[in-house]
């Protein structure tokens, strides 16, 4: 058990020299950081928000206009799909999650059901709305009444990927910005959690993540005016749009016809930049194939005519088509500055959210505070390390002090580690590494004590070393695996605080391990194959002897 090969040697050195690189850039200025070759690690561990500042947020999904918004479009499939059967309806609303109409002529009810099945079909073929049964079902009654309306499954689901679709989107606009691990999960059944370390301008924060960015492209509607439509009455197929605001001008309000000729789902690419003619910021942005195709045609048909670019719902600019638009190459024009172009532009790269969000919490950490918790935490691990290399120094002597270098470079594999994996460090993080201090050396509390009783039975300083090692492992294996067990089911369920706490404890119980029980073995193993010791500089526990109950 003592005996130690040459490779093996070799594998604990490599172990702790690679450790320790890794760990090394977490001593250095990130200015010499910057200067140093690529080969060589230059990672440092991400402090959390509670520790660098930054900004949090605790965002509800408005998941009932989500649904609005869905029961909307179903509306608008329903009109295409009964026109396009010549089927006669009137009547045709929303109410709740189901379309309502009334076919003129009962007797084409089957007609009815057998152009609404194409759309079922259509609607289970979303990959956000994968459901265990029909998503649609219709019913027409006797007397023409016609109901297409969700399952109660298929509500519920919808509201699911509305949420997990808005967590994928904010993940790919604050990661546009640049900002490095940023915590964004969900909590309940339509929150979200975002944390973002670092982030020093929260309201930039809450403009990119709050703002849907849904853009559309619509055709203005010319035969009459604002005013003529809102003393007659809207056509069916005409609504109301406002322009931007923009101070101290009142917005402008346009009609529009509700068809979306292309909507924003189809942008695969938007940049900020200058008009070449009145150097003014704008956005360029590119259609994929699909979209450039229905655009070019849309333009094309419409020369001549105005087309409003439509962004959450207000029209940011209305432009005459002076010639068809080939390509799916355009702009976005507006009154904008440097910034906001920017902002759009990574708006509109990361897609629109599938409905609004509220922010219900919101908190800022300053750098000052987070500067107050490193320090605090610092002192906390300092001093509890103090401490247990006094104790083992004064109860185990020299094998303490194997103890207490093994403690050591357990710190830097756990500093290295969390390099390595671009782990977050946050404040229950540093709690970790504090327990883990006095946890590690545990495994070498029962090593030595073992050893004790090994000697106190009248075994040689090798044979007592070598049974205390080799008894000693499958209890500290059995502790460590049960305690790893418990930091696994700790990330797997927690949140924020709870993970930092268990990534921490998860690493230190490995790095433990290794360095309480392999190190401090080869660190034996040298000494006595150097000074070859007659006794260990152990005192032996007295000789135990067992009382004659007749005596």
């Amino acid at each position: 058990m003592l005996h130690f090969p040459s490779w093996k040697i070799l594998t604990i050195l490599a172990t702790v020299l690679f450790g320790a690189l890794l760990a090394l850039p977490n001593a250095l200025p990130r200015s010499l950081l910057a200067e140093l070759p690529e080969t060589i690690p230059a990672r440092q561990i991400h402090l959390g928000l509670d520790l660098r500042g930054g900004s949090h947020l605790l965002l509800e999904v408005d998941t009932e206009t989500a649904l609005k918004q869905r029961m909307e479009s179903l509306r608008d499939e329903v009109r295409t799909a009964l026109r396009k059967e010549k089927i006669g309806y009137k009547k045709l609303r929303r109410e709740g999650a189901a379309v309502l109409a009334e076919l003129r002529d009962p007797a084409q009810a089957d007609k009815a059901k057998a152009a609404l099945a194409n759309l079922s079909a259509s609607f289970d073929a979303n990959p956000f709305a994968i459901f265990s049964g029909p998503s649609l079902e219709t019913a027409i009654s006797e007397t023409g009444a016609l109901k297409t309306a969700l399952s109660e499954d298929a509500v519920l689901r919808q509201a699911q990927a509305a949420v997990s679709q808005s967590i994928e989107i904010v993940r790919r606009r604050i990661d546009e910005t640049g900002t490095t691990e940023p915590t964004i999960q969900r909590q309940g059944r339509d929150r979200i959690l975002v944390q973002v370390p670092g982030f020093d301008d929260p309201e930039r924060l809450k403009a990119l993540i709050g703002r849907t960015a849904k853009l559309n492209f619509q055709l203005v509607y010319e035969a009459m005016t604002v005013a003529e439509a809102e003393e007659r009455g809207l056509p069916p197929s005409v609504e109301i749009r406002e322009s931007q605001e923009v101070e101290g001008e009142p917005p402008q309000r346009y009609l529009l016809r509700r068809t979306v000729m292309v909507a924003g789902e189809n942008l695969v690419d938007a940049q900020p930049a200058f008009d070449q003619i009145t150097n003014r910021p704008i956005v360029t942005f590119q259609l994929d194939s699909v979209g450039a195709r229905r655009f070019g045609e849309v333009t094309s048909k419409n020369v001549g005519k105005p087309f409003a670019i439509v962004l959450d719902g207000r029209v940011v600019s209305a432009p005459v088509i002076n010639e068809p638009i080939l390509g799916g190459r355009a702009q976005i024009t507006g009154r904008f500055t440097i910034q906001e172009v920017n902002d759009l532009a990574i708006l509109l790269r990361a897609g629109a959210l599938p409905a609004p969000m509220h922010i219900l919490e919101e908190r800022t950490v300053g750098p000052a505070l987070g500067a107050d918790s490193i320090r605090a935490g610092t002192r906390a691990a300092w001093v509890g390390l103090a401490a247990v290399i006094v104790f083992m120094v004064l109860v185990y002597g020299l094998f303490g002090f194997f103890a207490n270098i093994a403690l050591l470079v357990n710190l830097i594999l756990i500093a290295g580690a969390l390099s390595l994996f671009q782990a977050t460090l946050t404040l229950p993080g540093i709690a970790g590494i504090v327990l883990t201090i006095g946890m590690a050396v545990d495994a070498n509390v029962l090593i030595f004590e073992r050893i004790r009783e090994e000697m106190g039975a009248g075994k040689g300083p090798i044979s007592a070393m070598d049974a205390g090692y080799s008894r000693a492992l499958g209890t500290i294996l059995d502790a460590n695996i049960t305690t790893f067990i418990a930091a696994a089911i700790l990330f797997l369920v927690g949140s924020g605080p709870v993970r930092g706490f268990a990534v921490t404890l998860g690493i230190g119980i490995l790095t433990s391990v290794f360095t309480s029980f392999t190190l401090t073995r080869l660190l034996a193993a040298l000494w006595v194959r150097l000074r070859r010791p007659a006794a260990l500089p152990l005192p032996a526990l007295p000789p135990q002897t067992i009382a004659d109950p007749g005596a």
